[in-house]
Order: C-alpha cells, then structure tokens, then sequence
C-alpha cells in the first residue's frame, strides 16, 4: 500500500482539478469493479460485491482533492501572484517549490528579502499577498504566456521514507485513505462496498455531498488524514494526536458527531486486532462525514484516520505503521458488518 500511496501524493489534484488523480484510480480500479459512476462534480464512485451481502448499502469515502495555488496575477517583472486553494498557511510556503502541472512550469514561492524588510514587517505572518512565485520570466507578458491566469499549482515534493518508519510526501491528506480504499477494493472486500472518491473537501465538504445522495448508504466509513501536533513546544492537550500512537476514532469534530455504535465498532476493531488507537484531545477540523451523515434521512457515519503533522503544507509527515492501521481496521470493519449487523 505504501508504494501505492507514493504514487498517489504523486500526482496533481487541487480542489476542483482532480482530474489525475481519478484517472489513475479507476485505471487501477477497472479490473476489480463491478459499477462504476462519476457524476457532474467529479466524484468517482465504484462498486464492488463482496464475500456476502450484510443486507444495508455500504460505503467508503475519501476525498482526492489536496491543497494548492491558483494563478491571480502578474507584477511587472514576470512573477506570477497567487492564491490558496483550501487551507494554507502562508508561513510554510515561503521558499517552497510549485509547478503549475497544466502548462509544466516550476517555480519558487518567494517574498521580500528579510534585510529590506522593516522590524515592523518582521513581526508581522506574512499574507498570501505579499507573496509571489518566481518562474523564471523576465516580464509580465512572458509570465502571463507561460501560466494564464486560473492556472492550478501544486506543492514540488517528492515522496520520501526517512528516519524511524516515517514517510514525508505532499497530499498524504487524503491520498492515504485513497490508497487504503484501493488496496481493499482490489482484495475484494468482506462485504458489498461503495467506495467513493470524493472532489473539492478540502473547499467545504462539496463532492461528499453529492456523492452521499447518490450512493444512499446506511454506513459510511470516511478514511482520512488529521492534524497531529505532537511538537516539543505544544502542549499536551493541544496536540490533537500524535504519530506512533495508532490510527485516530474521532467521537467528534467541528462538522460532526460520530455515530456512537460506528465509533464502538471501529474501536472494538482495532482491540481485537491488537492495533493501539487513539482519539482528538481537541475540537478541531472536519471531514466529509460533515455532509454525508446529513443526508437524506441521515446516515451513520465514522471515521478512521491518520495522524498527520504540517498537514496542508508542502511536506506532511506520518508514520507508516499508522498508515497501515488505517487500513486494517477498515479492512476489520467490514468483515464485523458482514459477521453480524449491529450498526
């Protein structure tokens, strides 16, 4: 799964452009699916029969979409002005690559140099719009040729194992749960299973919505990434989650209260396969379930995620154990929905 995952955060897919990220989902899907759907907002959803039916319509989701940039404007002398695409700290970008992946052009996230800079502005985050990216040109008219204006960019980072069983990469939130989705549909899973590759999370919640109406489930298991905080100069109760820790069962976040038996189940999944969890020590974020346990009549939804620092940035960071238990005990959950129907 982990070389899958590699591949995934690989490619390009800001919210409302997930376009390479599909394709190479249902490519590897194809063979495997027994119904296919996309619908008007981009969302990929796949069908595929179990080992047995549990009598109630299933799903997984995930979304494809991850942060990125969109082309705003030009100064003078051929750099390009931009905005965020989705949550991002202006902090983290400066000095960063981007490649705007329609038109194949790199460049540097860049500011004013610190020694022309006045005590004032030093203290001050900097703002999306004081900052540009550099790609090379030498006035506005070339910068305005290379990269037109609504042009999407990325983060420029490869993917890397690096020191005790960790793995850096861009977009592990949420290519994680892409990759476990995948991994479980190519086995075949426990149960008959929706797995719906959803558009535009990360710009509220949007292809979830769409996606839940359509498929109608009774259950739904969203697999994400969340925010781990587990620095030296965060506190505690501040730091949300924590890597090497397990997979995180969130009981509640700012768009949802977890469904209690789906919370229950997902623990008892993880006891029984002696995988350690743990939960958000803090109100924070959202998900897809945001949307989805809203629909129709409601539906009963968790979630089971990935512990994930710098998220949103141009390098996340995780631990491949937790990666792994992700799937797992999604993997567990639908063989106990088969087993015997307590949700």
């Amino acid at each position: 799964m982990i070389e899958l995952l590699k591949e995934l955060c690989a490619l390009p897919g800001p919210s409302g452009c997930e376009d390479a990220v599909r394709d190479y989902i249902r490519r590897e899907a194809e063979p495997y699916a027994d119904e296919i759907r996309e619908d008007s907002i981009g969302n990929l959803m796949i069908f595929r029969k179990g080992a047995k039916s549990c009598g109630k319509t299933v799903m997984l989701a995930a979304h494809m979409d991850e942060v990125g940039i969109l082309c705003k404007g030009y100064t003078e002398d051929g750099c390009v002005k931009f905005g965020f695409v989705g949550g991002v700290d202006p902090r983290v970008v400066i000095g960063r690559r981007v490649v705007f992946f329609e038109q194949g052009v790199r460049g540097v996230v860049g500011i004013k140099a610190v020694h022309l800079t006045t005590r004032q502005e030093r203290r001050n985050m900097p703002k999306a719009k004081d900052l540009y990216i550099d790609i090379g040109c030498t006035d506005k008219k070339a910068a305005q040729r290379k990269v037109p204006l609504g042009s999407y960019g990325v983060f420029d980072s490869p993917s890397v194992a690096f020191g005790d069983g960790l793995l850096k990469a861009k977009a592990i939130d949420d290519r994680i749960g892409c990759a476990a989705m995948l991994t479980i549909l190519k086995e075949r899973p426990a149960v008959d299973t929706w797995f719906a590759f959803t558009t535009q999370e990360e710009v509220g919640l949007r292809g979830a919505r769409c996606a839940a109406y359509t498929i109608g489930s009774d259950v739904c298991l969203v697999l994400e990434g969340t925010t781990a905080a587990d620095l030296a100069e965060v506190e505690g109760h501040r730091q949300v989650c924590g890597l090497r820790k397990g997979p995180v069962i969130a009981f509640m976040d700012r768009a949802t209260i977890y469904h209690e038996d789906v919370c229950e189940a997902l623990r008892r999944c993880a006891e029984q396969a002696g995988i350690a969890w743990q939960t958000k020590h803090r109100i924070a974020g959202g998900t897809d379930a945001g949307r989805i346990h809203l629909t129709r009549s409601g539906i009963r939804t968790g979630v089971v995620a990935a512990p994930v620092r710098y998220i949103h940035s141009p390098v996340s960071v995780a631990a491949i154990e937790d990666l792994y238990g992700v799937l797992e005990i999604s993997r567990r959950f639908l063989k106990e929905m088969g087993e015997q129907y307590e949700i």
